[in-house]
């Protein structure tokens, strides 16, 4: 549907508006952390509310420019980018990408899921039924380059980020997976990358500046945590034992990166085990072809899971699939550590420490106030010592026991968590995760919200509100 600006549901209100403070996914650096500026605790539909206003169908997490906030959604046959006003809640403008196909998507993800980013005067978007596109700041498009099809089993999940004059975009999928560098103002390409031995990943990245030598991408990918050379591509070190499949995004201090993930719930129970070689269960082939269909495979979760390891997409699994599960199946995963720095292989002068327990797919950590917080798919919400890995609290959010696919975020001495059935619990961030309030907005929600200007923004199925105290 279009949506004229004054089906806007509008309270107006005098707050001076920031400059650029959350400009991509989970704002600055993907840090999920704001300026300590006074925000609500109990907020809803009714109560606290600056504005809200309806959207159509879309997973990306609103961001920022000093006047816009920006969401990208899925609106029949056209990918729709959406800029409203951050002082009334109205439309702006809106201005729309043909979906030239409409690739599979999981049913928990759109096709408009990728978030935005600004450079605050221009906007990029990916879809990934048509590719990367730029924006100007009323409206009119810049540039676009087509992408794609992709062989994500999940559909694409990764935001585009800006690197300066750069805009990065990693395409991790099934076959062919690359990253690549665009500049961000003609939108030619400056850089390709393969990244062979990622499958199906869904991390945004952030970048790493040290005190001495090249500015850095930080890439999580199938069983590594990677640093690329933000002016080259060129890879630079690697620090191994992640998860298979990647989704969330780090945070670092300027000193050690802080990275999760784990596999599928179905493998969750099986890190370290062993899986037999190829040649081993073969007898399982029973019509010789050296390839397991789905009822052949010797293996339950490799039954189960049959699509997410089925990489060329043929229905069958060949020994190069085969070997590939039992890697998945040996790697931990969790919750990790990592100094920052080196080259090459780093994994063991590098591994700070690493834990397993009460650690998620989806949602990425928060590090605020010397904590790192990190909240489950299942609503379990652990604080750690950043230092040592020690657990510091731990609590379930009884009332708000759910799924959660947004992530963290964290200001004003508050950590704020968002449900898929709209559930917001708010934390007090002292390390003690005591609860101050939940909020229910009687609406699914898989963005993660922003923060800025003592406002926090968050999306839900059909409403993007803007919370503050009034």
């Amino acid at each position: 549907m279009r949506i004229p600006g004054l089906l806007a549901l509008v309270w107006l209100t005098l707050a001076p508006v920031a400059a650029s403070d959350w400009p991509r996914f989970r704002g600055p650096n993907g840090s999920g952390v704001g300026a300590d500026v006074a925000l609500p605790v109990e907020f809803g539909p009714d109560r606290n509310v600056i504005w809200k206003t309806p959207l159509p169908p879309g997973h990306s997490s609103p961001i920022l420019s000093a006047d816009h906030v920006f969401v990208t959604a899925a609106d029949g046959d056209e990918l729709v980018t959406i800029a409203i006003d951050r002082r009334t809640g109205r439309i702006a403008w809106q201005a729309a990408a043909p979906r030239v196909r409409q690739q599979r998507v999981d049913a928990h993800n759109n096709p408009a899921s990728p978030s935005p980013v600004t450079d605050g005067e221009s906007v990029f978007v990916f879809f990934q039924d048509f590719g990367l596109l730029s924006y100007d700041a009323r409206g009119r498009e810049r540039w676009r380059l087509p992408l794609g099809p992709f062989t994500n089993a999940y559909g694409m999940g990764a935001s585009p980020i800006l690197a300066g004059d750069l805009v990065v975009l990693i395409c991790d999928q099934s076959i062919g997976s690359f990253m690549l560098a665009v500049g961000k103002d003609d939108g030619r390409i400056r850089w390709t990358v393969d990244r062979p031995g990622a499958t199906s990943g869904h991390s945004t990245p952030v970048l790493f500046e040290p005190a001495s030598g090249r500015r850095q991408l930080l890439v999580p990918g199938s069983f590594y945590l990677s640093g690329y050379d933000v002016a080259t591509g060129d890879r630079l070190w690697w620090a191994a034992g992640l998860a298979f499949e990647m989704k969330a995004t780090p945070v670092h201090d300027g000193a050690t990166v802080y990275i999760s993930g784990t596999n599928t719930s179905s493998f969750q129970d099986s890190y370290g085990g062993s899986v037999p070689s190829f040649a081993d269960v073969r007898a399982a082939d029973k019509d010789g072809d050296g390839r397991f269909s789905r009822d052949e495979a010797p293996d339950q979760l490799a039954q189960k899971w049959m699509r997410l390891l089925d990489l060329d997409g043929d229905g069958l699994l060949d020994e190069a699939e085969w070997n590939r599960y039992r890697e998945a199946r040996r790697s931990a995963g969790g919750m990790w550590a990592f100094r920052l720095g080196g080259a090459g292989d780093v994994t063991e002068k590098n591994t700070v420490w690493h834990q397993e327990r009460g650690v998620p797919q989806l949602p990425s950590p928060v590090l605020y106030r010397d904590v790192l917080y990190l909240v489950n798919d299942g609503g379990i919400v652990t604080a750690y010592d950043p230092a040592t890995g020690r657990v510091l609290s731990q609590v379930r959010l009884r009332d708000a026991a759910d799924s959660y696919y947004a992530s963290p975020v964290a200001a004003d001495g508050k950590i704020f968590l968002v449900s898929e059935l709209g559930k917001v619990s708010v934390l007090a961030a002292d390390g003690s995760l005591r609860v101050l309030a939940v909020n229910d907005l009687d609406d699914v929600a898989y963005a993660t919200p922003a923060i800025a200007g003592g406002r926090l923004y968050v999306r839900t199925q059909a409403t993007l509100y803007c919370f503050g105290l009034r």
